[in-house]
């Protein structure tokens, strides 16, 4: 009677543990590598100012080095005052940190937008930014920017135009993440396998005026397409994790296009055969970023997701509940992710 009593109580409280509560352990006997240091040197980029301040940047630099991050892109959306105060404090570690600036969009709702903005750019670029990001479009327009958000422009956009074609001529990529990953489409129900990040980041696509998914995609793949002389990088592989033809016929299409694999991670490393594949197709034209702080352990999860062929492990912080594997990338494809990529759209030698 007792044992059956304990495994009533036992499925009693099992049912009582919350989805956001659950947090696994793998149990399998498997491979478990652990990751000191990157196998090759790498360039991230894609991160922010998370640093506050010299002493925080200071221990950034150690972490880095220790980790075998060469340099970090810190993509700072900011102009004026605030690229400016970012600058004098990032810019004293210049070997380590390269800032990229972001558009100025005052007055782009008012007739003749678009020469101040260019000037502030210009102005950007002699402050030592050396590309624009992360620009960002939800469906609501560019709001990823400071001081001004541009509310229902996109960025095929004519208005645009003249801010694209001057990153083409002073060399500076565009860093952009365009949508969001699919599960934030999708009901938010018990079907939605990425429930708990779609519960927390879902997007209302009927909302008057916001574009959705596809309609996204579209407006960037649009201005790729007509700015072929500017360099542009699709942040978080242009959130097309669900499917990749998406953004691999993309890739396949236009020469200026680049994608970042920043902060999707957990949303790849459930599919490790296809990823690896994936990568190997098209690995001179994806480059290695974070956009997930600056600490050790996230460096060496993103770092045991590409180099291992490890399987069925956890990390909690990406807030989903399912369980990972290793892609097990060869030294070519890691050496061009890594950094070849990024020193191309960085003109290094």
């Amino acid at each position: 009677m007792s044992n059956f009593g304990s495994l009533d109580a036992s499925e009693q409280q099992g049912k009582d543990i919350l989805l956001k509560d659950f947090q696994p352990k793998s149990i399998y006997n498997v491979p478990r590598t652990k990751i000191e240091r990157a196998r090759f040197k790498v360039i991230d980029m894609h991160s922010h100012a998370y640093a506050a301040s010299e002493e925080e940047i200071k221990n950034w630099i150690k972490t880095m080095d220790a980790m075998g991050i060469e340099k970090t892109v810190v993509l700072t959306m900011a102009t004026g005052a605030e690229f400016d105060s970012l600058a004098a404090i990032y810019g004293k570690y210049g070997d380590w940190f390269e800032l990229w600036c972001g558009f100025d969009y005052t007055g782009y709702d008012q007739p003749g937008y678009g020469p101040a903005a260019v000037k502030e750019l210009e102005r950007c670029y002699k402050m030592g930014a050396r590309g624009v990001g992360e620009l960002g479009d939800k469906g609501d327009g560019l709001i990823y920017s400071s001081p001004t958000r541009a509310i229902g422009m996109h960025l095929d956009d004519p208005r645009m135009k003249p801010l694209l074609e001057k990153c083409a001529e002073l060399n500076m990529p565009i860093s952009i993440h365009v949508a969001d990953p699919y599960w934030m489409y999708l009901p938010v129900n018990e079907r939605n396998d990425g429930l708990m990040n779609a519960a927390a980041w879902h997007i209302d696509v009927d909302k008057e005026g916001k574009l959705g998914h596809e309609e996204l995609i579209q407006s960037f793949e649009n201005a790729v397409r007509d700015n072929p002389k500017t360099t542009f990088i699709a942040c978080h592989l242009a959130n097309c994790s669900y499917n990749l033809e998406i953004l691999g016929e993309m890739l396949d299409k236009y020469p200026n296009l680049y994608a970042d694999i920043a902060a999707r991670f957990a949303e790849t490393a459930t599919i490790p055969r296809y990823m690896k594949a994936f990568y190997e197709k098209y690995q001179d034209k994806l480059i290695y970023g974070t956009d997930m702080g600056m600490e050790a352990d996230m460096y060496e999860i993103t770092f045991r997701i590409l180099e291992t062929a490890d399987e069925h492990f956890y990390y909690p912080t990406f807030n989903y509940h399912w369980s990972y594997s290793g892609f097990d990338l060869d030294d070519e494809v890691l050496r061009k992710v890594y950094h070849k990529n990024a020193e191309k759209l960085m003109n290094k030698n």
